[in-house]
This record gives structure tokens, C-alpha cells and sequence, in this order.
């Protein structure tokens, strides 16, 4: 399809791509059924029917895709839990995706006929790094513990930034005369050190803002542009702008608290929700529908040749990353302990037991960026259509396989988070914020102000009191119960339901008040906004 002159056409997608994405996550919600498998099968399908098709094109998801979905993977992230697992992150998402570009690249060079070892590691370069968009989505749902999202987000993360360094050292070789080890890895280095600095240079320039940021939609208009400016940075000064991305990200979204209004955080974090719910659904429609290209150019290849390089490639991704998680929990005590000083003591990072380690082992689905890298591949790399279908199947068969299996692996394994002990830190830290407010107004009267009535201080101090009161019992229900779900009480639900009979009753008096013309709709949307901040709050309660 051409995106220039047939822009009729690229709207029609657009619409038909929307409402699709909305069905599948509206049948993935009854089923439970991942959405990622679920649109990558509707793309296939399309595929396969007559009519024009959507070709991947690997420079628009490298450069429009990929930024914002791993930026706002990053504000979705935590910096302090990535420190805090940084060896085990590390070892995932950069040595684990080394190993695996040079051993799919060995294996290329042993077992695939005519293939050249820098084919071969630019192939296990694509295939290398995992997409956790759709196993967090399987995990989250699935109760995953807060340790485990860890580790994938932060794989996720910084893998990309490994594998396309590899990839663009790989490439660079097909015209010399054998791959260099200790090329890619100064290469490496350097790109990497250099995404980070551009990442720090992004985060501090964004902070320096932060009195726009004040206002929301000067904060959505910032945060929408920043993962852009940190790629292109990056790829200007030809470091990784992957990494300056999810660098800048962590830092911003560390910050966030201090430097950016109530809001703005609100309405932000709503903007990225559906930016990622769009993009990421567009993604795995854009992945079935490459079928129909990269197995029609397999002609001149023998089929022994092709299934010979589809076992090499899927049984490296497959096979090395459980090895793996293995080899590395059996390294001594002291390698899981601090590294390098970055990790106190009270968060020394603690080695995985068995059912994490087969439940982190499933969670190497891959995604967009596989496809995209393997299809940067120019046409004077030996075997470039054979290395992009086998880079097609390895993402069918983790996105499929793993990803339909993921959630009956994990309530098999018994691998859920104690929501008890959740909710008991979330209302510790309630409790804590409540005293420190009561702090704050036993200072304000003491101080005098004039301004400030006697009446308004007290006020506040019983609507903080009973919310400490109220705090203060749902932790003694929390501290009494044995199991890992968060308990019960008759009195707490009846509580919340009449909260909410209270707050729908509001409601619908706004809109008499607003039809019967007492009202106007800005002074509603006003309203309503209130009560659906007093309603979230509610829930999360």
C-alpha cells in the first residue's frame, strides 16, 4: 500500500484496525485469552485474503512506533525496583541476548547450508530480545508478583538497545571477513554509555520545564514529544536512542512526583494508557499481516534448509533462556548479593526459587521489534528472506505458544503476588501521609496564621481522622488474616456501597439540575470531575 497517494485508503485501515482492536480487547476481557494472540491471528487471516495488504515498514516502527511504546513502558516502570534486581535485569537483557545472537550465529554457520556466521548473528540479534507487552498484560491479569513485573519490564526495556547494537555491528560485518567479537562489544559499550547520557540530557531538559508542566495540557504536549526528542538525539550523535528513551523515561517518571501537578499526572497517564492500547493493538495486527511477504520469497530455499534454519533459530530462543535462569540462580551466593555498591543492603537483591525461574522462562514472548530489525536487513545480506521468515516464526511461536499458555502456567505454578501484603503496604503508607498532614496542621495552628480560621483546622483534622480511623481498621483486618487475598468485611463493603449509592444520587441530581437548565455543561464536567476523583478514590480504598 502505498501511505502517500492512497490516503483514503490509510484512513479505512485506521478505522477498520480501531475497531477491531476494540472488539479483541472486548473478547479477550470475556475469555481471558490474550489480546497480543489473539490480534496476531486476525492479521494472519487478513493476510491470506485477497486485497490489498500492510507492509511492515521497519524505519516508521523504528522511529514512530517503537519510542513512545518503551517510553511509556518506562513510566510505567519503577527506577528504584530495576537498581534494586539490576543483576538479574542485566544478565537478562544484555548477556542473555549477546549469547543468544552468537549462538544462533554459530548455529548458522554449523548447520544451515551457505549461511555465514555474521548472517547468522544478525538474525539472533532480531530474535534476541523479548516484547513483554504481552505477557505483562497475561502476568498483571494473572496476579503476577510485583518481582517478576520487575524483571520483565526491565528485560524489556533495555534489551532492545543490546539487540540493535549487535544487529547494526552484524550487518556491518557481511562485507568483511568474519564477525568481531570484541567489536561488538566496544561498539556496545559506547552506544550504550552514549544512550545513556542522552537519556540523562532529555530527563534534566524536561525537568527544567517543569513550570509549563504545571498546566495539563502543556504537560501531556511535553511528555507526547520527549521519547521523539531522546531517539533523535541519540540517533544523531549515533549512540542508542533506544536507551536515551528509556533512560529519560525512568528519570521522568522517578521525578514526576516533585516536578509535575496532580493534574497533569492524571491526565498524562491517561493519554499514555490509550497510546499504548492503540499502538500496541496496531503492532500485532501489523505482525500477522507480514505472513503473505516473508513466505512468499522461500522458492529458491530447500525445504531441509529452511526447517533446518527454523529449528536452529526458535531452539536457541527457546532452549538458552531457561538454561540460562538456571546457570546463572546456580552462580555463587555473593553474585546475587550487591553489585558494584548500587543496591543497599535492606534491598539486596534475593535469587529466584524454581517456579520463578519456569514462570520468567515462559515470559520471552517476542514482538514488533524483532520483525522490525530483521527487516533494516539490506539486499546484499546472504539469506535475507530466509533469515526473515525464521525471525516470522520465532515470534508466532513465542507470541502464540507462550502467550496463550502463559496464564494457565502461572495459576499452575501457584506464581501470584500476596495481595494481602499489597494492600498492608498501601495502608501503612496511607496511614503515614495522614499523620504527616495532622503533623502539618498542628504546625499550622501553632503558627497563627491570621488568614486561617480555628474552625477550617479543625475541620480538617476530623475528615483526617476519620480517614486515619478508617485506615487504621482495615490494616488490623489485614494484620489478623492468614491468607494471601485481601480479606473481607461486611462493615468496610457496606461502607463502599454507600459511597457509591451517595456519590451516583450526586450525580444524578447534576444532570437534572443541567436539563432542567440550572446548570450549564461546563459547570457539569466540573462537577463530575469531583466525583469521579471521590469515586476512584473509593475504589482504591
Amino acid at each position: 500500500m502505498d501511505l502517500v497517494h492512497h490516503l483514503d485508503e490509510i484512513l479505512l485501515f485506521v478505522l477498520a484496525a480501531t475497531a477491531v482492536i476494540v472488539a479483541t480487547r472486548w473478547v479477550a476481557r470475556r475469555t481471558g485469552l490474550p489480546s497480543a494472540a489473539l490480534l496476531t491471528i486476525i492479521g494472519i487471516v487478513y493476510s491470506l485474503l485477497p486485497g490489498p495488504n500492510v507492509h511492515l515498514d521497519p524505519q516508521l516502527i523504528l522511529t514512530f512506533v517503537i519510542p513512545p511504546l518503551l517510553y511509556s513502558a518506562a513510566l510505567d516502570s519503577s527506577l528504584l525496583d530495576i537498581r534494586h534486581n539490576l543483576r538479574t535485569v542485566i544478565s537478562l537483557s544484555v548477556l542473555l541476548v549477546l549469547a543468544t545472537a552468537l549462538l544462533v550465529g554459530v548455529g548458522f554457520e554449523l548447520f544451515v547450508t551457505g549461511a555465514t556466521l555474521a548472517a547468522g548473528v544478525a538474525l539472533g540479534a532480531a530474535i534476541a530480545p523479548p516484547d513483554p507487552v504481552a505477557a505483562l498484560a497475561v502476568g498483571r491479569r494473572a496476579g503476577l508478583p510485583p518481582n517478576m513485573i520487575t524483571l520483565i519490564q526491565g528485560e524489556g526495556l533495555l534489551n532492545d538497545a543490546t539487540a540493535l547494537t549487535i544487529l547494526s555491528v552484524a550487518v556491518a560485518s557481511v562485507d568483511g571477513e568474519r564477525f568481531s567479537f570484541p567489536t561488538a562489544v566496544g561498539q556496545f559499550v559506547i552506544s550504550a554509555a552514549g544512550g545513556v547520557v542522552a537519556g540523562v540530557l532529555v530527563a534534566y531538559a524536561v525537568r527544567a520545564l517543569r513550570h509549563l508542566r504545571d498546566d495539563p495540557l502543556s504537560a501531556n504536549a511535553i511528555s507526547l514529544i520527549t521519547p521523539f526528542a531522546a531517539y533523535l538525539l541519540g540517533e544523531r550523535v549515533h549512540v542508542s536512542g533506544v536507551l536515551a528513551v528509556v533512560v529519560a523515561g525512568l528519570i521522568i517518571r522517578h521525578d514526576a512526583p516533585r516536578h509535575s501537578s496532580g493534574a497533569s499526572r492524571l491526565q498524562t497517564t491517561a493519554v499514555w494508557r490509550l497510546i499504548d492500547f492503540l499502538l500496541e493493538g496496531l503492532v500485532f495486527l501489523l505482525i500477522g499481516q507480514q505472513l503473505r511477504q516473508v513466505v512468499g520469497r522461500l522458492d529458491e530455499y530447500p525445504t531441509g534448509t529452511i526447517w533446518t534454519a527454523v529449528a536452529v533459530s526458535a531452539g536457541v530462543v527457546l532452549l538458552l533462556r531457561p538454561v540460562w535462569l538456571v546457570l546463572t540462580q546456580l552462580l555463587p551466593r555473593w553474585t546475587h548479593s550487591r553489585l558494584g555498591g548500587l543496591v543497599d543492603e535492606k534491598h539486596e537483591e534475593k535469587a529466584l526459587n524454581t517456579t520463578e525461574v519456569v514462570g520468567l522462562s515462559w515470559a520471552g514472548t517476542r514482538g514488533v521489534i524483532t520483525l522490525a530489525a530483521v527487516f533494516t536487513l539490506k539486499e546484499n545480506v546472504p539469506d535475507r528472506d530466509l533469515l526473515q521468515f525464521c525471525a516470522f516464526v520465532v515470534v508466532l511461536v513465542t507470541l502464540l505458544g507462550q502467550g496463550l499458555t502463559f496464564a494457565p502456567l502461572l495459576r499452575r505454578l501457584g506464581l501470584r503476588a500476596n495481595k494481602a501484603d499489597l494492600a498492608r503496604e498501601r495502608n501503612e503508607a496511607r496511614s503515614a501521609a495522614v499523620k504527616a498532614a495532622l503533623g502539618r496542621l498542628d504546625e499550622i495552628q501553632h503558627e497563627k496564621h491570621d488568614h486561617i480560621e480555628d474552625r477550617a483546622i479543625e475541620t480538617m483534622r476530623k475528615q483526617l481522622t476519620v480517614r486515619l480511623e478508617r485506615y487504621r481498621k482495615r490494616l488490623d483486618l489485614l494484620e489478623k488474616s492468614d491468607s494471601d487475598e485481601v480479606p473481607v468485611s461486611p462493615q468496610y463493603e457496606a461502607a463502599l456501597a454507600v459511597r457509591r449509592e451517595v456519590i451516583e444520587a450526586q450525580r444524578e441530581e447534576l444532570l437534572r439540575w443541567r436539563d432542567a437548565g440550572n446548570l450549564t455543561d461546563e459547570g457539569l464536567r466540573v462537577l463530575e470531575r469531583e466525583l469521579d476523583h471521590e469515586e476512584r478514590l473509593a475504589e482504591r480504598s
